[in-house]
């Protein structure tokens, strides 16, 4: 029973109002900042591709790194507290990022909104599972995940109208709604007081910071990779340091009590084959998402409000796709779904790679491609959260959350990472060469996330279990396999 709501539909509707902000502005953000790349390097001097990619990269690994510490730092202190502090350093690191007077200092005021995301994320689903009923969860976990969808249809064109007054302003538009999400989360959010708060153990911040070297070192080494050269001793160093690091944090999680990544849990098959398939699916999704801002703005020199309109039809196509795909879900089962949703994803790049050109013309070149990833994204990314869901006890559902964002996170960071690599700066007599070999990079990483979805696709009832299309439960829902809780070892208790 949740403390603070009189209204137990009512509070619900509230709570999901105000994490829908939070996660919103949180999502919107990546988007904007995407579209608006270009225009920053060209503010702060023409700067390289590679320098520019940390705003992305250094955002996405220390959400990455955080997001599990966030989540237990909530359980030993509450979910409400830890929301409005994520949201509050999010809103204030957004006015850092809008004032910053160089590419370092706009790194440094991401690494901070990344820290407040970290801390928001995990805690709006537990906040939201909180105040639902048990058998609307499915429901919840799949419009929590279109939030994400709806941002993305909503961002390159938000993106692109925002440059057109100033980038700066991609991040100034954080802080109204993060204020007015402040507001609303103090009056409505549950409070449950100190029978809310549980002792668990305090979260491994060493491993935190192998997470954090491993991915790095890693990413660093791909970017700059070009300018080293492939064989060169400071990337194969590079690379080498990440593994090595990569392996540490692995071996650190199986002994400590409270681990960043709870290994039992990738035993549970239908877990650990929808994280896998979300974090490789993330890797194209990153590399698509940036290569086509990339191509609009420096190959057909499109502006950035015409590249957002450019890239939107495929985002616009992810909202309603993922608010009806339960039906399909229900009869198909989750993996089925998912498999078509990546190998679509994965079409729709190698018709880039066989149409773009210099001179192609956007109606039948980029459109049908940004069609087909926009159709596989919707049926890709709800699915598979809510696959991962479910294949979870409720005393699970915030770790198991927090453990595929942070895959889905390190999934963008390599993304970005590979596609610069490939691309390096390319003459103009190579550029269309080089993007190719970026497509081809991205539609594989997409087709080995079909490849993880199969142990899903071998399940004999569907994973998810969605309720019917408005939200409705149905009479008599169908089996969801659910993991026991693992033994011994970290581990979030159940949330609130």
């Amino acid at each position: 029973m949740t403390v603070g709501i009189s209204n137990p539909q009512r509070g619900s509707r509230a709570v999901f109002a105000t994490v829908a902000a939070a996660v919103f502005m949180s999502n919107l953000d990546l988007f904007i900042v995407n579209v608006a790349l270009p225009a920053i390097g060209r503010s702060y001097g023409d700067s390289d591709l590679g320098s520019l990619s940390w705003v992305l990269n250094g955002y996405a690994i220390v959400f990455a790194a955080l997001l599990v510490v966030a989540g237990r730092v909530a359980d030993r202190s509450g979910h409400k507290p830890v929301f409005l502090t994520g949201l509050a350093v999010f809103t204030l690191a957004s006015v850092g990022c809008a004032l910053a007077p160089g590419v370092g200092t706009l790194v440094a005021a991401r690494l901070v909104q990344a820290a407040g995301a970290a801390l928001l994320m995990p805690t709006s689903l537990a906040l939201l599972l909180d105040t639902t009923a048990p058998e609307k969860r499915a429901g919840a976990v799949r419009a929590w995940a279109s939030i994400g969808g709806i941002a993305a249809g909503l961002g390159p064109v938000a993106g692109g109208l925002l440059v057109e007054a100033g980038w700066r302003w991609v991040f100034l538009v954080n802080v109204p709604v993060g204020i007015a999400a402040i507001a609303l989360g103090v009056k409505v959010l549950p409070s449950p007081g100190r029978a809310g708060a549980v002792k668990s153990p305090l979260p491994d911040l060493f491993g935190a910071a192998l997470l954090t070297g491993s991915i790095a070192t890693l990413a660093l080494g791909l970017v700059k990779a070009p300018d080293w050269g492939w064989t060169s001793a400071a990337t194969l160093g590079g690379l080498a340091a990440a593994a090595l690091l990569g392996v540490w944090f692995v071996l650190r999680s199986a002994g400590h009590p409270a681990p960043i990544v709870e290994l039992p849990l990738l035993r549970v098959p239908a877990f650990a084959s929808a994280a896998a398939a979300l974090t490789l699916f993330t890797v194209a999704f990153a590399g698509m998402l940036l290569g086509a801002v990339l191509w609009c703005q420096g190959v057909w020199g499109y502006s950035a409000l015409r590249t957002g309109l450019a890239i939107a039809p495929g985002p616009l196509l992810v909202p309603p796709v993922a608010l009806r795909i339960g039906p399909a879900v229900a009869r198909f089962g989750a993996g089925r779904v998912a498999l078509a949703g990546t190998v679509l994803f994965a079409a729709g790049i190698l018709w880039w790679a066989a149409a773009l050109d210099t001179g192609s013309a956007y109606a039948t070149s980029l459109l049908p491609g940004m069609l087909l990833t926009g159709l596989g994204v919707g049926m890709t990314l709800p699915v598979l959260t809510g696959a991962s869901a479910a294949a979870l006890a409720p005393a699970r559902f915030a770790t198991g959350s927090a453990i595929t964002s942070m895959g889905r996170q390190i999934g963008a960071v390599l993304g970005v990472a590979v596609l610069i690599g490939l691309l390096g700066t390319p003459t103009p007599a190579h550029v269309v060469t080089a993007f190719r070999h970026g497509w081809y990079a991205v539609a594989a990483a997409s087709l080995l996330a079909a490849c993880a979805t199969l142990p899903l696709v071998r399940e004999p009832r569907p994973a998810v279990a969605p309720p019917p299309p408005g939200g409705a439960a149905p009479p008599r829902p169908p089996h969801t396999p659910r993991a026991r809780a693992p033994r011994g070892g970290g581990g979030a208790p159940p949330p609130g």
